[in-house]
């Protein structure tokens, strides 16, 4: 199929950008790597007034480390994020997790703001960004604001940017050196759509587990962070009975839908399985601070 008749707008700034939707009322579509929009426009699940392309503004196309946090800009491709040394040494969990992004080609276009903006609830990005305390910058007629990641993410396939709104940043946390981290998921291939996969990160302090992170996706009808799991390994020896407390908390901490890819049941014996092993290799790889 084909996209349906629409205009097409190239930016020049963000302020262009933001501009060109709010005259397109609630029509208009931001276009950066299209991965994901192009696909629902093509089976017009999706059918944009406009398409407002910000391929072309100046600066947001970069990533920065800044202090303990690490800016993403909005034309930052997957591939860049896989391949940045930055990433590669203070975000290692991000590292990793890049290279269950989908196929080559995708990850040479697609971006990792705009997988956070259509909020898959079996993407890896959503779920990094709730696991690691991101901050989404978005830029709007009024000005500019600031979410969390949690309070962006409102539900599958929806975020709280308004119509006439665009994110331009994502700032994300730093792991310390001696933190450890976990990252496993399950597809049946390799860059198809994941039926689960957990992440967790962890420091070790007096031989206890401090600071513990974890969240998972495809497991809900949206990636989350697991603060009922986290309580329960906070202060333990992620072992024996407080590893088996956290997967109990876990259990009552998601909602898996069944579908043609998986049963619920069986998406709850994943959760467990990936949930586990992440944790076992954060502890595993946290040194003593």
């Amino acid at each position: 199929m084909k996209p349906a008749a629409l205009a097409y707008h190239r930016a020049s700034s963000i302020e262009d950008a933001v501009a060109a939707l709010a005259a397109a009322g609630d029509a208009g579509k931001i276009i950066a790597g299209g991965q994901s929009l192009m696909p629902m426009m093509n089976f017009r699940l999706v059918r944009p007034s406009v398409l407002v392309d910000i391929n072309h503004i100046p600066g947001i196309g970069t990533i920065a480390l800044r202090g303990n946090r690490l800016a993403i800009g909005a034309l930052v491709r997957h591939r860049m994020t896989a391949e940045d040394p930055a990433i590669r040494e203070h975000i290692p969990i991000l590292h990793a997790a890049m290279r269950q992004v989908a196929h080559l080609t995708v990850r040479n276009r697609g971006t990792f703001v705009g997988s956070l903006c259509h909020a898959d609830p079996a993407a890896e990005m959503p779920m990094i960004a709730q696991l690691l305390n991101a901050t989404v910058h978005i830029a709007g007629p009024a000005g500019r604001r600031s979410l969390s990641a949690d309070a962006f993410i409102t539900g599958s396939l929806t975020t709280a940017l308004a119509p006439d709104e665009m994110a331009v940043e994502v700032e994300l946390d730093t792991l310390p050196a001696a933190a450890g981290w976990g990252f496993h998921e399950f597809a049946r291939r390799h860059g198809d759509y994941a039926l689960g996969a957990a992440a967790v990160t962890l420091e070790r302090a007096d031989g206890v587990a401090r600071r513990v992170r974890v969240a998972v996706m495809g497991l809900d009808d949206r990636a989350r962070r697991l603060p009922d799991v986290e309580a329960a390994l906070e202060g333990q020896i992620p072992q024996g009975d407080p590893l088996a407390r956290a997967l109990a908390a876990l259990q009552a901490s998601i909602s898996p839908n069944g579908d043609l890819n998986a049963s619920a049941d069986y998406r709850r014996h994943l959760a467990n399985a990936l949930t586990r092993r992440a944790i076992v290799d954060a502890w595993g790889t946290a040194h003593e601070r």
